[in-house]
């Protein structure tokens, strides 16, 4: 397992704050049917404000349903979430900009969402690109940058509206590994020194370890809770069973 090296920043300004629950699900069901079986069941989350959660699992655990779910997009069966974030900032795991054909630029699409919110400010723009590092690119065509640029966009875009609460797809994917690096670091710093929390559905295992305050490990519907050491002691506990049986 390839461990992605991510520095470790001060976790003062979350100690500093007074935390309350800014993601609460209660007795959560889901399905497309309305009936069972169910792609969550009877599922429980809270996340306190500051915290950066990875959920992870296996494909078709629920992750990407979950993620629906908190955003909106989707609606429970039964049970509820509660969101007292006014501000979210969404980074997908694909944009719609990824066509080399499709004429946009990048000031194009940062200029469209701010409009979208509601930002008046223009220099928001400036502001967010330079934070990723992105400056440089502001008149290049979404579609000719590479997938760790187009990433870097993405967040640039999300950071806009100074969200309360980011959530992620899948960060990494498509994304070169010094690319990652970057990305990873820049997530955790929002994090650490802005106090912002961060909910990011996770395949790569190795950045979920090294980042995450928690882990919202996720099977058949169901999750639990755990730090970033008890998931790796699960994840080779079940390696060395999955060995032991082959």
């Amino acid at each position: 397992m390839r461990i992605v090296r991510i520095c470790c920043f001060s976790t003062d300004i979350r100690q500093k704050k007074e935390v309350r629950p800014i993601i609460t699900a209660e007795d959560l069901y889901f399905s497309y049917t309305g009936a069972a079986p169910y792609l969550l069941d009877h599922l429980a989350l809270h996340i306190p404000d500051g915290d950066y959660v990875s959920v992870v699992g296996d494909n078709g655990s629920g992750k990407t349903t979950l993620m629906r779910l908190i955003l909106g997009f989707l609606k429970p069966t039964s049970g509820r979430i509660v969101l007292t974030a006014k501000r979210i900032g969404y980074v997908p795991q694909r944009n719609d900009f990824s066509n080399a054909a499709f004429p946009i630029t990048v000031f194009e699409a940062l200029d469209s969402y701010r409009r979208l919110i509601g930002l008046k400010d223009r220099s928001a723009i400036d502001d967010s690109l330079k934070q990723v590092n992105m400056a440089e690119h502001k008149n290049a065509l979404m579609g000719t940058l590479s997938g760790g640029q187009a990433q870097k966009i993405l967040l640039a875009r999300a950071i806009m509206g100074r969200p309360e609460l980011m959530i992620l797809d899948e960060p990494s994917t498509g994304v070169d590994m010094n690319s990652q690096e970057e990305i990873y670091a820049f997530i955790k710093r929002l994090n650490t020194q802005s106090g912002l929390t961060i909910v990011s559905v996770e395949h790569n295992l190795d950045a979920a370890i090294s980042n995450s305050t928690s882990i919202f490990h996720m099977t058949n519907g169901h999750g639990h809770m755990c730090t970033p050491r008890q998931f790796l002691e699960e994840f080779l506990n079940t390696s060395r069973r999955e060995h032991d049986h082959a």
